[in-house]
């Protein structure tokens, strides 16, 4: 007597013997399953994922909702960005304490777990990008544009991907000081005495340790040697030339803090909103020193709203986000694929500082070390000089 056989069982067999004639037929219809769901908005991996661009739209005009931190509007044009966001998609953007660091930013996916004030995107140096993804805090998402994004500049996980960036400069009030510095070894000089500021302190500051390592190369370091930057800095804090005060626009406008190390786009968007304002300002990229580095975006893997989240990225990375960017001074990531496909606006391209030759990058190897020695080591290489930062009077962002 045959075993007995359950009604499940049972249809697996006929679906099995089903398969095993077609297959002696020649037909392949049981190889034609079903395709596979998409995983819909809150955990897709791309727009294709959740469905198509217009299911992540529709997702995301539903939360109605994004919230980031640390992203002034002053900064590579993101009051440009947010405006645009808000009226294109009807989608309401809430930024939190905006002249915050990258570190502050990881800290608050760290604490935010599942809050509904948990920021749902961040903007940090790639290297906290780095770091958040090994601490498990970003979800993987290919934007539209991730194939175009050079290999140097994204995650292959897609958990970030670099949007904007620029060159290492020094802005210069020359009403104030007179005659400009045009090189790190130029900062050096005593007539600059307190008046050389960071926008922070580089072990929280993407901004400021990034300055750390263009220092580095103007003084016979490289990617694989960040120490002499911090024996540059611990020298300019020996001759009395550091400046304390944590640099901003209001400080520069001001006039406490006369002489600033940071990014072209930040320095020459001083130069533009202080025009006619009593302040001189002047922007060099230094001789000895062309580092170029870029910012990172990504998405908070228990981001609150993950649909919007998602859309903010397609936004940022779209050829209408990209050529904000420039707006603001900043160099946008697709520059070189823009001017290709004809989507660059040409005469905002116009605006940047030419530099010659091609930026190098460092690795992920290079970048954590570079971290680690700056970490260690920055404290006590600039002992009583270091920048003031977290003072509410004296907001930054980097």
């Amino acid at each position: 007597m045959a075993a007995p056989v359950s009604r499940s069982g049972g249809r697996r067999c006929l679906a099995v013997l089903g398969c095993l004639a077609l297959a002696a037929l020649g037909v392949g219809a049981c190889e034609n399953r079903p395709p596979a769901r998409p995983a819909g908005p809150t955990r897709a991996t791309s727009a294709a994922d959740a469905g198509g661009m217009h299911v992540l739209i529709a997702a995301a005009k539903k939360e109605g909702a994004l919230r980031a931190i640390a992203l002034p509007r002053d900064w590579a044009d993101y009051g440009g960005l947010i405006d645009g966001f808000q009226k294109k998609y009807g989608i309401r953007v809430t930024v939190d304490r905006p002249h915050s660091h990258s570190e502050d930013e990881i800290e608050a996916l760290r604490r935010g777990d599942h809050r509904r004030d948990a920021p749902d995107v961040i903007d940090v140096g790639d290297t906290f990008a780095r770091a958040a993804a090994r601490g498990n805090l970003l979800a993987p998402y290919k934007v539209a544009a991730y194939d175009a994004i050079p290999d140097n500049q994204k995650d292959p996980q897609a958990r970030w991907y670099n949007n904007y960036g620029g060159y290492m400069s020094i802005g210069c009030d020359a009403r104030r000081v007179g005659h400009c510095p045009g090189t790190f070894a130029d900062l050096l000089n005593r007539r600059y005495k307190g008046m050389v500021a960071l926008e922070g302190d580089p072990t929280r500051s993407g901004t400021a340790f990034d300055s750390v390592f263009a220092a580095a190369l103007a003084n016979g370091g490289s990617f694989d040697n960040v120490q002499p930057g911090l024996d540059f800095f611990a020298e300019l804090s020996r001759r009395g030339n550091l400046n304390p005060v944590a640099s901003t626009w209001a400080t520069v406008a001001s006039g406490r803090t006369p002489i600033t190390i940071n990014w072209d786009y930040v320095n020459l968007d001083f130069a533009d909103r202080l025009r006619g304002k009593g302040v001189k300002w002047r922007v060099s990229i230094p001789l000895d020193s062309s580092f170029a580095q870029y910012f990172a975006l990504a998405v908070n893997k228990n981001a609150p709203h993950p649909a919007a989240a998602r859309l903010w990225q397609e936004y940022l990375f779209s050829a209408e986000g990209q050529n904000l960017r420039l707006l603001g001074f900043a160099r946008p990531v697709l520059l070189d694929t823009m001017k290709k496909d004809g989507t660059l606006d040409n005469a905002s391209a116009a605006r940047l500082p030419t530099v010659e030759g091609t930026p190098q990058f460092p690795t992920d190897a290079q970048l954590e070390q570079a971290r680690k020695t700056v970490e260690q080591g920055w404290a006590k290489a600039v002992a009583g000089g270091a920048p003031r930062v977290g003072s509410p009077a004296l907001p930054q962002r980097s």
